[in-house]
């Protein structure tokens, strides 16, 4: 009974109160004049975009951020010039998130506009150029993996992306095409390497040395290490290509393993540079076969010798700018040096033909 009557004298507190104005009536707020025209952010695609899949037409979802400092009227898509899309309806009319897909995005070059027009009749334009490239055909023999970095982490070959573990980023500079990979701490990117793994196997790449960290893993396919899951250095299987010195000394080196041990390729001062003399791009070769293994420095020989033939068995990981998940006990993590035009090959390459790709490549 008694919380009846609160209840009551509420309502009538309530309802007096009203009547005689004790609560705030909605009140419109002039916004002021409209004195900006839209903002226009696109997110997908970008300037340069590359699509690159198998597919002759693809789908691609285009993303957007539209403002205005008053109130939207409508976001126009356009692509090459013929309308894909309209938007005149906005949960919030000063700021709109668009996101929608287009699926005939055929091979060639496009050009996507957006058109955003405010209530005041202010209008802002904004077109990117993209292109949806045929899928890539390697152009060397035996060449299975080609990892171009330019802009992304895909590789071209069967068209995945790489996984990424950190924050590496892009160097702003390359050799060839538009960007390169730049390593950053505690960061690189892995691969599965179904379809990789041959009893002759080559890399090629360009390199960029930072010599901070003093060592570092390059490129590591190897084995898990079950006596040391948490500190692996399993190295009877797979290979490890590294680096280790001073600040004005480093001396890059390869480990292969055969089966059942492993065979070291360090050619000491012949694989050597000085990174505070030596800041330009070098090309980093290895190749293996059923009988050698030899390191290339820009086109020469900096180690070679016998080997008995490579062992895969568990090797189920590419690592690329450092020796983590497979290579840590010593240290030989992260690789802060830039990467350009990665190649991996099912033969064990000659000199001549690692010296025709440099001349091909090199600026």
């Amino acid at each position: 009974m008694k919380r009846f009557n609160l209840i009551t004298i509420g309502l009538v507190f309530f309802v007096f109160g009203c009547n005689f104005s004790y609560i705030d009536e909605i009140v419109a707020v002039d916004p002021g004049p409209d004195m900006e025209a839209p903002e226009i952010i696109l997110n997908y695609p970008v300037e340069g975009t590359l699509i690159r899949v198998t597919e002759q037409v693809t789908s691609i979802t285009i993303r957007s951020e539209v403002k205005d400092d008053i109130e939207l009227q409508s976001v126009i898509f356009s692509l090459n010039g013929n309308e894909i899309g309209s938007f005149s309806e906005f949960r919030d009319y000063r700021r709109a998130i668009l996101e929608f897909d287009y699926n005939n995005i055929t091979n060639g070059q496009h050009v996507l506009t957006v058109t955003a027009k405010d209530l005041s009749g202010k209008t802002t334009t904004k077109s990117v150029n993209f292109e949806k490239v045929a899928p890539y055909e390697p152009i060397y023999d035996g060449e299975i993996f080609y990892l171009p970095f330019d802009g992304d982490n895909m590789e071209l070959v069967s068209i995945r992306n790489a996984t990424r573990v950190g924050n590496p980023g892009f160097a702003g500079t390359s050799v060839v095409g538009s960007n390169a990979f730049a390593g950053a701490a505690d960061s690189y990117l892995t691969f599965p390497t179904e379809g990789l793994l041959h009893q002759e196997f080559s890399a090629v790449f360009w390199y960029k040395i930072n010599n901070a960290p003093d060592r570092a893993g390059i490129l590591t396919i190897g084995p898990p290490d079950p006596n040391n899951p948490n500190n692996m250095n399993n190295r009877t299987q797979g290979f490890r290509l590294f680096r280790e010195g001073s600040p004005t000394r480093q001396t890059f080196k390869l480990n292969v393993g055969n089966g059942s041990g492993d065979n070291w390729f360090d050619g000491g001062g012949a694989a050597s540079i000085n990174p505070t003399e030596n800041t330009d791009w070098i090309h980093l070769a290895f190749t293996i076969s059923g009988s050698s293994v030899a390191v290339y420095i820009d086109g020469q020989v900096v180690s070679q010798g016998n080997f008995p033939g490579i062992g895969w068995a568990n090797c189920d990981i590419l690592s690329i700018a450092s020796g983590a998940p497979r290579f840590t006990q010593w240290g030989h993590l992260s690789d802060r040096s830039f990467f350009d035009e990665l190649r991996l090959f099912n033969k064990a390459l000659s000199q001549q033909e690692i010296q025709a790709i440099i001349d091909t490549e090199k600026p």
